[in-house]
């Protein structure tokens, strides 16, 4: 077969049967070293491609990563075929025909000098975080944990069913946890696609002093490629059944017996497999069928594995030679061959709708994979994500505005019990989320509810119906219908979309020709920033005066929890954007007890009963008018302020409860905490942010972002998404608070290109 190029040429490795099996047992070598460097040459191919199509890796673009061996080789091919440089940080440890054959490629390699704090391993990330900064725009494939190492694999089981056909048993080492993982997760899929029902039973290798099932490290063994010193986010302990350890000497020998029996010139890892197919094959039953996966060839190993003179050196005679694994509990500490049972702790899948596009949510991606779970994007354009090459989560392409096609994405990529559950970070996804669940049978709202905060008269309905306070709100669909609904609300009034989300087209009007005017603008609106159609529908409201204030709530156990109240700023007139938050509000105990009644009622007049809700309301003479009810966390890094004032983690909470796990939400007492966002007092391109070193150093001041660069356009704010950044703070009190953020806002002066 001839192929356009080497990239295309990667995989398609032959399938071999080894001469150590009898006759009724069928056991076979998948020589993954026959690649043109090695396995993981498909690692890099649908890492690099995967993060071109998803816009992470712009063409031409660096390619920056810290590896030793095959990863490395395989991204030069990679990278090289495709356009793009590479850069390959290292340690002197290197193998010289690995380093020659990077050099050959024209890889820049970047050799670290000597270890630092945690050895090797952080001199490299440290090099590694220098050449990010003087590369931007720099690719980094993050091998262990990226989630496209176990989805290059799809292809290697998809070739050993059209190969074998039936599979009983697969044998593969254990490293990153990508290969052995991704091959058997797929693989049970290709199985019963094909129509082969029967149970396949998973077998991984690892090395002695592996911290990877269970035992303790011991960071001075010798094979190289099997094995860890920590646990990888790709390994899923789901997708093994059983363990085999090796130490170096019984990993070493079996691999010179794989030169010498099979002819086959092979590196540790694939002896450490051929010695548990060996055992295979002398006690599983006839007729069995037995796949090893074998990564890597023996070249870079001349000098140790096949060097008797490395060996004395080594001590590696010193070690124990076992001939038949021993069977031990897991958890057992051993010292040579042992095998385990792996006891079942799938990791499962969170799977988020779309996102927002602030740092919240990755954060919510990253918080996924603290709690043990597998994050899972999907979205129809990834690229829209500032930092997505570095959330570590599966994306999937799909059109998230179509019901169908992402039930169908789900059904096509994961079996039913491998979702823990459905959420999102962003507002325009909720329903979305909701029905995905509810569709599914996993925790959620129910998405009338959902919908209902979504669209705001509805919301009004139901608060009606309940007899709870709010403006006066007249929906709209004709602009000729605005004089009536004026009428009705009296002027001046607020007028706003039916749904929509961070203060866009709200506006507060002083005359009925100004309502209608703005009318006609929102209504001919057709789809969202997300491309989704919008209600033909406008809602004209009465202006509610008095503070506003945000009240955080969360369901624990099916009981609705107050969080917290925080204090709300937003810009004068015509607009209503939230420019400063203060928590916890300062408010009397009276004024809080019936802020909390109020809102408690409105959540169970609107149906929610499940995660977080976010009530905005003001209090006016007559007390508490509810605005709007949402079914999410708040914005305007509300959950951020209530987290360092000391509450509860909302991020983390919101994605326990999508994951059907308990909520926990530890109480004491509360610092003063707040964040005052950034705004243009005129219309132009950023030519600069000067003073925002000062304001970072101001006191009370614990962080400041800017989300603009110099070039953006920005203006003066009439919705959320034209803050140019924010400064989070805390005081004693409330009242310090405020200053602490006046001062630091005060040293921040905004240059526009055409002052």
């Amino acid at each position: 077969m001839i192929f356009n190029d080497l990239v295309d040429a990667i995989g398609h490795t032959p399938a071999v049967r080894l001469r150590a099996a009898p006759t009724d047992v069928t056991v076979v070598a998948k020589l993954e070293l026959q690649n043109l460097f090695a396995m993981k040459d498909r690692v890099a191919r649908q890492v690099i491609r995967e993060a071109r199509e998803n816009g992470v890796l712009a063409p031409g673009a660096p390619i920056i990563e810290s590896s030793s061996g095959t990863m490395a080789l395989g991204l030069a091919l990679a990278g090289h075929a495709l356009g793009h440089p590479v850069h390959i940080v290292t340690d002197p440890r290197i193998d010289a025909i690995t380093l020659a054959k990077l050099k050959a490629l024209g890889c820049s390699v970047h050799v670290v000098e000597g270890m630092t704090s945690n050895g090797w391993q952080s001199a490299r990330l440290e090099r590694l975080a220098a050449l990010r900064a003087e590369y931007p725009g720099a690719f980094w494939p993050r091998q262990y944990s990226n989630p496209q190492n176990p989805l290059a694999y799809a292809a290697l089981a998809g070739e050993l069913v059209a190969d074998l056909g039936r599979i009983d048993v697969l044998v593969g080492a254990v490293g990153s946890g990508g290969s052995l993982c991704g091959t058997a997760r797929a693989l049970r899929r290709a199985l019963k696609a094909a129509g082969h029902d029967g149970p396949l039973r998973v077998i991984g290798v690892d090395a002695v002093g592996s911290v990877l099932f269970g035992q303790p490290d011991q960071p001075g063994r010798k094979q190289s490629g099997i094995g860890n010193s920590l646990i990888p986010g790709n390994l899923d302990y789901a997708h093994i059944d059983e363990i085999h350890w090796l130490n170096d000497r019984e990993a070493f020998v079996a691999t010179r017996d794989l030169a010498r029996d099979e002819g086959i010139f092979a590196g540790n890892s694939s002896g450490s497999v051929y010695q548990v197919l060996k055992h295979l094959a002398a006690t599983v039953a006839p007729g069995t069928r037995v796949v090893g996966i074998f990564p890597d060839r023996g070249d870079r190993y001349v000098d140790s594995i096949y060097d008797d003179g490395y060996w004395q050196q080594a001590g590696l005679a010193e070690l124990p030679l076992r001939t038949e694994p021993l069977e031990v509990s897991y958890g057992t500490e051993v010292s040579s061959w042992a095998r385990a049972e792996v006891p079942s702790t799938p990791r499962k899948r969170l799977v988020f709708v779309e996102s927002n596009t602030t740092g919240t949510g990755m954060l919510a991606l990253a918080r996924a994979r603290d709690l043990g779970l597998a994050p899972v994007l999907l979205t129809s354009r990834p690229s829209r994500y500032p930092g997505i090459g570095e959330a570590d989560c599966e994306i999937i392409r799909c059109d998230t505005n179509s019901a169908d096609t992402l039930a169908a994405a789900l059904r096509a990529h994961f079996a039913p019990d491998e979702v823990a559950g459905i959420t999102t970070t962003s507002e325009f996804y909720l329903e979305a989320a909701a029905s995905l669940a509810a569709s599914l049978g996993l925790p959620g709202n129910p998405p009338a509810a959902v919908g209902a905060c979504r669209r705001k008269s509805a919301t009004r309905r139901l608060l009606a119906d309940a007899g709870l306070p709010q403006p006066v709100s007249m929906p709209v669909t004709r602009v000729a219908e605005v004089p009536g609904a004026v009428a009705a609300t009296g002027l001046p009034c607020v007028v706003k979309p039916a749904s929509d989300s961070a203060s866009t087209g709200v506006l507060l009007c002083t005359s009925v020709e100004q309502a209608q005017e703005h009318a006609a603008k929102l209504l001919a609106i057709t789809h969202n920033v997300r491309e989704q159609a919008v209600p033909p529908e406008v809602l004209v409201e009465e202006l509610v005066q008095g503070p506003e204030f945000s009240v955080e709530t969360i369901f624990v156990d099916a009981a609705l929890h107050l969080v917290g109240i925080t204090r709300k700023s937003v810009s004068p007139p015509p607009s209503f954007v939230e420019l400063r938050h203060a928590f916890p509000a300062s408010l009397d105990e009276a004024e809080s007890r019936e802020i909390e009644q109020v809102v408690r009622a409105a959540i169970q007049a609107i149906g929610l009963r499940h995660g977080a809700c976010h009530t905005e309301l003001r209090l006016t003479a007559a007390g508490p008018t509810i605005i709007e009810i949402n079914a999410r966390l708040a914005g305007g890094m509300i959950p951020e302020l209530i987290r360092l004032a000391g509450g509860p983690d909302l991020l983390t909470q919101q994605l326990r409860a999508a994951a059907g796990m308990a909520v926990e939400l530890p109480r004491g007492a509360l610092t003063p905490t707040g964040v005052a966002f950034i705004t243009s007092s005129a219309e132009g391109r950023l030519a600069s942010l000067d003073g925002v070193e000062s304001a970072r150093q101001s006191a009370g001041v614990a962080e400041v972002q800017i989300a603009r660069r110099p070039g953006d356009p920005v203006r003066p704010a009439t919705d959320a998404y034209d803050r140019i950044g924010y400064i989070i703070a805390s005081g004693d009190s409330v009242s310090q608070l405020d200053q602490s953020l006046d001062s630091a806002l005060d040293s921040i002066t905004v240059r526009l290109a055409n002052d």
